[in-house]
Protein backbone atom coordinates (compact mmCIF):
# COMPACT_ATOMS: atom_id res chain seq x y z
CA UNK A 1 0.00 0.00 0.00
CA UNK A 2 3.13 2.33 1.11
CA UNK A 3 4.47 1.53 -2.33
CA UNK A 4 1.38 2.15 -4.05
CA UNK A 5 0.85 5.31 -2.86
CA UNK A 6 4.49 6.35 -3.29
CA UNK A 7 3.93 5.68 -6.78
CA UNK A 8 0.82 7.75 -7.78
CA UNK A 9 2.93 10.64 -5.89
CA UNK A 10 6.21 10.43 -7.87
CA UNK A 11 4.01 10.21 -10.93
CA UNK A 12 2.39 13.76 -9.69
CA UNK A 13 5.07 15.09 -9.37
CA UNK A 14 6.42 14.23 -12.83
CA UNK A 15 3.52 15.65 -14.48
CA UNK A 16 3.98 18.43 -12.63
CA UNK A 17 7.47 18.82 -13.78
CA UNK A 18 6.45 18.14 -17.50
CA UNK A 19 3.58 20.96 -17.18
CA UNK A 20 4.88 23.65 -20.02
CA UNK A 21 5.30 27.58 -19.19
CA UNK A 22 6.19 28.47 -22.13
CA UNK A 23 6.97 32.71 -23.56
CA UNK A 24 6.73 32.92 -27.26
CA UNK A 25 7.68 36.51 -29.42
CA UNK A 26 6.66 36.99 -32.57
CA UNK A 27 8.19 39.97 -32.91
CA UNK A 28 11.37 38.38 -32.49
CA UNK A 29 10.79 35.90 -35.07
CA UNK A 30 9.68 33.29 -33.01
CA UNK A 31 6.83 30.87 -34.06
CA UNK A 32 4.06 29.83 -32.04
CA UNK A 33 3.15 26.59 -34.20
CA UNK A 34 7.15 25.40 -33.26
CA UNK A 35 6.87 26.49 -29.54
CA UNK A 36 3.27 24.22 -29.98
CA UNK A 37 5.57 21.50 -31.62
CA UNK A 38 7.25 21.30 -28.78
CA UNK A 39 4.97 20.65 -26.13
CA UNK A 40 4.26 17.27 -24.79
CA UNK A 41 -0.04 17.75 -25.66
CA UNK A 42 -1.16 15.36 -22.58
CA UNK A 43 -0.37 17.66 -20.27
CA UNK A 44 -1.19 21.51 -18.73
CA UNK A 45 0.48 23.70 -21.10
CA UNK A 46 0.51 27.53 -20.67
CA UNK A 47 1.51 29.81 -23.65
CA UNK A 48 2.53 33.30 -23.69
CA UNK A 49 2.06 35.07 -26.64
CA UNK A 50 3.51 38.66 -27.61
CA UNK A 51 3.57 40.81 -30.78
CA UNK A 52 1.73 39.70 -33.93
CA UNK A 53 2.19 36.17 -35.32
CA UNK A 54 1.91 36.11 -39.10
CA UNK A 55 1.26 32.15 -39.73
CA UNK A 56 -1.84 29.05 -39.83
CA UNK A 57 -1.41 27.54 -36.51
CA UNK A 58 -2.86 24.25 -36.01
CA UNK A 59 -3.63 22.75 -32.66
CA UNK A 60 -4.23 18.87 -32.63
CA UNK A 61 -4.99 16.27 -29.87
CA UNK A 62 -3.95 18.67 -26.72
CA UNK A 63 -5.71 18.14 -23.39
CA UNK A 64 -4.91 20.97 -20.90
CA UNK A 65 -3.42 23.83 -23.15
CA UNK A 66 -3.74 27.89 -22.52
CA UNK A 67 -2.78 30.70 -25.31
CA UNK A 68 -2.83 33.56 -23.44
CA UNK A 69 -2.00 36.97 -25.47
CA UNK A 70 0.23 39.25 -23.91
CA UNK A 71 -0.62 42.98 -24.48
CA UNK A 72 -1.48 43.77 -28.30
CA UNK A 73 -0.76 40.38 -29.66
CA UNK A 74 -2.21 39.17 -32.64
CA UNK A 75 -2.81 36.49 -34.82
CA UNK A 76 -2.88 37.38 -38.48
CA UNK A 77 -3.16 35.29 -41.72
CA UNK A 78 -0.40 35.20 -44.16
CA UNK A 79 -0.32 36.39 -47.41
CA UNK A 80 0.61 32.95 -48.81
CA UNK A 81 -2.84 30.79 -49.06
CA UNK A 82 -3.07 27.86 -46.01
CA UNK A 83 -2.24 25.02 -49.15
CA UNK A 84 -5.01 22.26 -49.63
CA UNK A 85 -5.48 21.16 -45.64
CA UNK A 86 -8.75 22.14 -44.86
CA UNK A 87 -7.41 24.75 -42.74
CA UNK A 88 -8.52 27.91 -40.32
CA UNK A 89 -6.10 30.74 -39.55
CA UNK A 90 -6.43 28.95 -36.27
CA UNK A 91 -7.57 25.63 -35.78
CA UNK A 92 -8.41 23.56 -32.82
CA UNK A 93 -9.12 19.99 -33.43
CA UNK A 94 -9.32 16.94 -31.49
CA UNK A 95 -8.65 18.90 -28.35
CA UNK A 96 -10.16 19.44 -24.97
CA UNK A 97 -10.02 22.20 -22.14
CA UNK A 98 -8.46 24.54 -24.37
CA UNK A 99 -8.39 28.09 -23.65
CA UNK A 100 -7.61 30.97 -26.41
CA UNK A 101 -7.87 34.48 -24.79
CA UNK A 102 -7.11 37.97 -25.53
CA UNK A 103 -5.34 37.64 -28.95
CA UNK A 104 -6.50 40.31 -31.94
CA UNK A 105 -7.38 37.96 -35.13
CA UNK A 106 -7.42 38.73 -38.45
CA UNK A 107 -8.46 37.07 -41.50
CA UNK A 108 -9.26 37.86 -45.26
CA UNK A 109 -13.24 37.12 -46.26
CA UNK A 110 -12.51 34.75 -49.03
CA UNK A 111 -10.06 32.13 -47.59
CA UNK A 112 -10.45 30.52 -44.56
CA UNK A 113 -12.46 30.96 -41.23
CA UNK A 114 -10.52 33.19 -38.75
CA UNK A 115 -10.62 30.36 -35.94
CA UNK A 116 -12.27 26.88 -36.75
CA UNK A 117 -13.06 24.20 -33.57
CA UNK A 118 -14.02 20.49 -34.74
CA UNK A 119 -13.40 17.05 -35.00
CA UNK A 120 -15.17 16.70 -30.96
CA UNK A 121 -13.06 19.04 -29.48
CA UNK A 122 -14.71 19.77 -25.92
CA UNK A 123 -14.22 22.47 -23.22
CA UNK A 124 -12.71 24.97 -25.66
CA UNK A 125 -12.87 28.43 -24.29
CA UNK A 126 -12.67 31.90 -26.44
CA UNK A 127 -11.97 34.42 -23.97
CA UNK A 128 -11.49 38.64 -25.04
CA UNK A 129 -10.93 38.21 -28.46
CA UNK A 130 -11.19 40.46 -31.21
CA UNK A 131 -11.73 38.69 -34.48
CA UNK A 132 -11.46 40.43 -38.10
CA UNK A 133 -12.73 39.11 -41.27
CA UNK A 134 -12.45 35.50 -41.93
CA UNK A 135 -15.06 33.60 -44.43
CA UNK A 136 -16.98 32.83 -40.69
CA UNK A 137 -15.39 34.59 -37.83
CA UNK A 138 -15.57 31.58 -35.71
CA UNK A 139 -16.84 27.84 -37.21
CA UNK A 140 -17.53 24.98 -34.71
CA UNK A 141 -18.31 21.75 -36.15
CA UNK A 142 -18.53 18.00 -35.67
CA UNK A 143 -19.69 17.57 -32.07
CA UNK A 144 -17.62 20.00 -30.88
CA UNK A 145 -18.35 21.97 -27.35
CA UNK A 146 -17.50 25.76 -27.03
CA UNK A 147 -17.70 28.79 -24.83
CA UNK A 148 -17.43 31.81 -26.33
CA UNK A 149 -17.33 35.27 -23.63
CA UNK A 150 -16.44 38.59 -24.17
CA UNK A 151 -15.83 37.96 -28.10
CA UNK A 152 -16.11 40.87 -30.84
CA UNK A 153 -16.22 39.52 -34.14
CA UNK A 154 -16.60 41.60 -36.96
CA UNK A 155 -17.30 41.77 -40.77
CA UNK A 156 -16.71 38.45 -41.68
CA UNK A 157 -17.26 37.32 -45.12
CA UNK A 158 -20.44 35.22 -44.28
CA UNK A 159 -21.50 34.83 -40.45
CA UNK A 160 -19.35 35.73 -37.26
CA UNK A 161 -20.49 32.35 -35.51
CA UNK A 162 -21.49 29.33 -37.33
CA UNK A 163 -22.23 26.32 -35.63
CA UNK A 164 -22.85 22.86 -37.41
CA UNK A 165 -22.86 18.92 -36.78
CA UNK A 166 -24.09 18.54 -33.26
CA UNK A 167 -21.67 20.89 -31.41
CA UNK A 168 -22.78 22.59 -28.34
CA UNK A 169 -22.28 25.98 -27.60
CA UNK A 170 -22.43 28.91 -24.62
CA UNK A 171 -22.50 32.71 -25.89
CA UNK A 172 -22.07 34.96 -23.21
CA UNK A 173 -21.19 39.11 -23.17
CA UNK A 174 -20.21 39.36 -26.81
CA UNK A 175 -20.91 41.17 -30.04
CA UNK A 176 -21.37 39.95 -33.59
CA UNK A 177 -21.13 42.97 -36.04
CA UNK A 178 -21.25 43.97 -39.62
CA UNK A 179 -20.00 47.54 -40.82
CA UNK A 180 -19.67 46.94 -44.55
CA UNK A 181 -23.21 47.00 -45.89
CA UNK A 182 -22.14 44.58 -48.54
CA UNK A 183 -25.15 41.61 -48.02
CA UNK A 184 -24.84 38.45 -47.39
CA UNK A 185 -24.46 38.11 -43.47
CA UNK A 186 -25.94 36.36 -40.76
CA UNK A 187 -24.84 37.06 -37.33
CA UNK A 188 -25.52 33.30 -36.24
CA UNK A 189 -25.81 30.60 -38.53
CA UNK A 190 -26.71 27.02 -36.63
CA UNK A 191 -27.70 23.85 -37.97
CA UNK A 192 -28.55 20.59 -36.56
CA UNK A 193 -26.70 22.01 -33.15
CA UNK A 194 -27.66 23.60 -29.60
CA UNK A 195 -26.46 27.39 -29.15
CA UNK A 196 -27.32 28.66 -25.05
CA UNK A 197 -26.69 32.56 -25.32
CA UNK A 198 -27.56 35.66 -22.87
CA UNK A 199 -25.83 39.11 -22.86
CA UNK A 200 -25.12 39.49 -26.86
CA UNK A 201 -26.07 41.91 -29.55
CA UNK A 202 -25.88 41.40 -33.17
CA UNK A 203 -25.96 44.02 -35.36
CA UNK A 204 -26.43 45.18 -39.08
CA UNK A 205 -26.83 41.24 -40.42
CA UNK A 206 -29.45 40.83 -43.01
CA UNK A 207 -29.99 37.88 -40.75
CA UNK A 208 -30.06 38.17 -36.95
CA UNK A 209 -30.13 34.19 -36.18
CA UNK A 210 -30.14 31.73 -38.80
CA UNK A 211 -31.51 28.76 -37.42
CA UNK A 212 -32.16 25.54 -39.30
CA UNK A 213 -31.81 21.68 -39.73
CA UNK A 214 -33.11 20.84 -36.29
CA UNK A 215 -31.24 23.77 -34.78
CA UNK A 216 -32.16 25.33 -31.67
CA UNK A 217 -31.30 28.57 -29.65
CA UNK A 218 -32.31 28.68 -26.41
CA UNK A 219 -32.30 32.37 -24.26
CA UNK A 220 -31.45 32.05 -21.08
CA UNK A 221 -28.76 33.50 -18.49
CA UNK A 222 -26.33 31.39 -17.02
CA UNK A 223 -23.40 31.25 -14.40
CA UNK A 224 -21.45 27.95 -16.29
CA UNK A 225 -18.61 29.80 -16.70
CA UNK A 226 -19.16 33.41 -14.65
CA UNK A 227 -21.18 34.85 -11.79
CA UNK A 228 -24.98 36.44 -12.92
CA UNK A 229 -25.18 40.30 -13.10
CA UNK A 230 -25.32 42.83 -15.35
CA UNK A 231 -27.33 42.69 -18.69
CA UNK A 232 -28.61 39.78 -19.70
CA UNK A 233 -30.82 40.56 -23.32
CA UNK A 234 -30.16 39.66 -26.37
CA UNK A 235 -30.15 42.70 -28.76
CA UNK A 236 -30.77 42.22 -32.26
CA UNK A 237 -29.99 45.64 -33.67
CA UNK A 238 -29.91 46.92 -37.48
CA UNK A 239 -29.61 50.69 -37.38
CA UNK A 240 -27.98 50.49 -41.04
CA UNK A 241 -32.05 49.29 -42.13
CA UNK A 242 -29.91 46.41 -44.34
CA UNK A 243 -31.97 43.47 -42.20
CA UNK A 244 -33.96 41.42 -43.51
CA UNK A 245 -35.18 38.75 -41.15
CA UNK A 246 -33.96 39.59 -36.97
CA UNK A 247 -34.62 35.92 -36.55
CA UNK A 248 -35.13 33.11 -39.20
CA UNK A 249 -36.16 29.39 -38.57
CA UNK A 250 -36.60 26.40 -41.04
CA UNK A 251 -36.28 23.39 -40.81
CA UNK A 252 -37.80 21.83 -37.51
CA UNK A 253 -35.81 24.43 -36.10
CA UNK A 254 -36.64 25.95 -32.05
CA UNK A 255 -35.67 29.11 -30.74
CA UNK A 256 -36.70 29.66 -27.16
CA UNK A 257 -36.97 32.79 -25.17
CA UNK A 258 -36.41 31.63 -21.94
CA UNK A 259 -34.83 34.03 -18.70
CA UNK A 260 -32.63 36.46 -21.23
CA UNK A 261 -34.85 39.24 -23.20
CA UNK A 262 -35.06 38.76 -26.94
CA UNK A 263 -35.03 42.50 -28.07
CA UNK A 264 -35.32 42.84 -32.22
CA UNK A 265 -35.15 46.60 -33.17
CA UNK A 266 -35.98 48.09 -37.06
CA UNK A 267 -35.93 44.16 -39.08
CA UNK A 268 -37.66 43.51 -42.14
CA UNK A 269 -37.85 45.43 -45.41
CA UNK A 270 -40.40 48.13 -46.21
CA UNK A 271 -42.04 45.52 -49.39
CA UNK A 272 -42.99 43.53 -47.05
CA UNK A 273 -43.22 39.97 -48.16
CA UNK A 274 -41.93 37.38 -45.50
CA UNK A 275 -39.81 39.65 -44.04
CA UNK A 276 -39.59 41.17 -40.84
CA UNK A 277 -38.77 40.50 -36.72
CA UNK A 278 -39.37 36.48 -36.61
CA UNK A 279 -40.17 34.45 -39.64
CA UNK A 280 -40.86 30.67 -38.54
CA UNK A 281 -41.15 27.93 -41.04
CA UNK A 282 -41.07 24.93 -42.51
CA UNK A 283 -42.52 22.95 -39.00
CA UNK A 284 -40.63 24.91 -36.82
CA UNK A 285 -41.31 26.34 -33.50
CA UNK A 286 -40.47 29.70 -31.70
CA UNK A 287 -41.50 30.01 -27.92
CA UNK A 288 -41.30 33.40 -26.52
CA UNK A 289 -43.65 34.63 -24.01
CA UNK A 290 -42.96 37.76 -22.09
CA UNK A 291 -39.17 38.27 -23.12
CA UNK A 292 -39.38 38.83 -26.54
CA UNK A 293 -39.91 42.77 -27.81
CA UNK A 294 -40.19 43.09 -31.75
CA UNK A 295 -40.21 47.16 -32.39
CA UNK A 296 -40.00 49.04 -35.59
CA UNK A 297 -40.28 46.72 -38.40
CA UNK A 298 -40.20 47.63 -41.48
CA UNK A 299 -41.44 44.41 -42.39
CA UNK A 300 -43.78 42.03 -40.24
CA UNK A 301 -43.18 41.64 -36.76
CA UNK A 302 -44.03 38.14 -36.36
CA UNK A 303 -44.34 35.91 -39.80
CA UNK A 304 -45.59 32.18 -39.05
CA UNK A 305 -45.98 29.74 -42.03
CA UNK A 306 -45.57 26.24 -43.41
CA UNK A 307 -46.69 23.95 -40.55
CA UNK A 308 -45.10 26.41 -38.04
CA UNK A 309 -45.96 27.35 -34.19
CA UNK A 310 -45.17 30.38 -32.53
CA UNK A 311 -46.12 31.23 -28.85
CA UNK A 312 -46.46 34.55 -27.60
CA UNK A 313 -47.74 34.54 -24.36
CA UNK A 314 -46.74 38.35 -22.81
CA UNK A 315 -44.59 39.09 -26.31
CA UNK A 316 -44.03 42.95 -27.39
CA UNK A 317 -45.08 43.68 -31.23
CA UNK A 318 -45.45 46.76 -31.96
CA UNK A 319 -44.17 49.65 -34.81
CA UNK A 320 -44.63 47.00 -37.98
CA UNK A 321 -45.02 48.65 -41.44
CA UNK A 322 -46.84 45.17 -42.56
CA UNK A 323 -48.62 42.75 -40.39
CA UNK A 324 -47.90 42.87 -36.56
CA UNK A 325 -48.78 38.94 -36.39
CA UNK A 326 -48.83 36.78 -39.43
CA UNK A 327 -50.28 33.34 -39.39
CA UNK A 328 -50.00 31.49 -42.42
CA UNK A 329 -50.56 27.75 -44.28
CA UNK A 330 -51.44 25.24 -41.89
CA UNK A 331 -49.67 27.14 -39.06
CA UNK A 332 -50.69 28.07 -35.55
CA UNK A 333 -50.14 30.67 -32.74
CA UNK A 334 -50.95 30.82 -29.09
CA UNK A 335 -51.29 33.30 -26.89
CA UNK A 336 -51.61 32.34 -23.13
CA UNK A 337 -53.16 34.09 -19.95
CA UNK A 338 -50.29 33.50 -17.71
CA UNK A 339 -48.46 37.25 -18.86
CA UNK A 340 -50.31 40.68 -18.98
CA UNK A 341 -51.41 41.08 -22.43
CA UNK A 342 -49.61 40.53 -25.39
CA UNK A 343 -49.22 43.91 -27.68
CA UNK A 344 -49.91 43.17 -31.29
CA UNK A 345 -49.75 46.09 -33.82
CA UNK A 346 -48.66 46.53 -37.36
CA UNK A 347 -49.98 49.86 -39.60
CA UNK A 348 -51.24 47.54 -42.07
CA UNK A 349 -53.22 44.64 -40.22
CA UNK A 350 -52.68 43.92 -36.78
CA UNK A 351 -53.24 39.96 -36.49
CA UNK A 352 -53.78 38.04 -40.00
CA UNK A 353 -54.47 34.11 -39.87
CA UNK A 354 -55.52 32.66 -42.68
CA UNK A 355 -58.62 30.00 -43.14
CA UNK A 356 -56.11 26.62 -43.27
CA UNK A 357 -54.30 28.64 -39.74
CA UNK A 358 -55.14 29.18 -35.85
CA UNK A 359 -54.76 31.55 -33.12
CA UNK A 360 -55.52 30.79 -29.81
CA UNK A 361 -55.73 32.92 -26.74
CA UNK A 362 -57.64 36.19 -28.84
CA UNK A 363 -58.86 37.61 -25.53
CA UNK A 364 -55.50 37.83 -24.50
CA UNK A 365 -54.12 39.90 -27.28
CA UNK A 366 -53.91 43.87 -26.70
CA UNK A 367 -54.00 46.85 -28.87
CA UNK A 368 -55.05 44.36 -31.72
CA UNK A 369 -57.56 46.62 -33.93
CA UNK A 370 -57.39 45.47 -36.86
CA UNK A 371 -58.13 41.24 -37.04
CA UNK A 372 -58.14 39.10 -40.21
CA UNK A 373 -58.47 35.53 -38.65
CA UNK A 374 -60.77 33.23 -40.04
CA UNK A 375 -59.79 30.84 -36.97
CA UNK A 376 -59.41 32.85 -33.81
CA UNK A 377 -60.33 31.51 -30.51
CA UNK A 378 -61.19 33.46 -27.34
CA UNK A 379 -59.42 30.49 -24.68
CA UNK A 380 -56.78 27.96 -25.31
CA UNK A 381 -59.44 25.76 -27.21
CA UNK A 382 -63.03 25.62 -28.23
CA UNK A 383 -65.42 24.33 -25.89
CA UNK A 384 -64.98 21.07 -24.87
CA UNK A 385 -68.22 19.13 -23.19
Amino acid sequence: MIRALTLIALTFVVNSLWAAQVAVDCNAGQSLNKALSKLDRNTPNTVTVNGTCTEYVRITGFDRLTLKALPGAALHQPTVGPGTLPLSLLLIESSQSVTVDGFSVQADVTTVPAIGIGHGSSDIRLRNLTIQGGTEGIIIFEASQVSIAHVTARDPGYSPLGVYDLSDVHVERSLFEDSTGVAWHAGMDVGSSHVTMYGTIIRNMQVGMNVYGGGIIDLVDFNTYFPLGGPTDVVIENPARTNFYGVSLAGGASVNVSSAKLRITNPGQTWGGNTGGVLVSNSSSFNAGANLVVSGSQGHGVFVTNNSHADLDGSIITGSQHGGLVVVNQSSTAVGSSHPPTVISGNATDLFCDARSLTTGGANIGNATSVQCDNLLAGDTVTIP
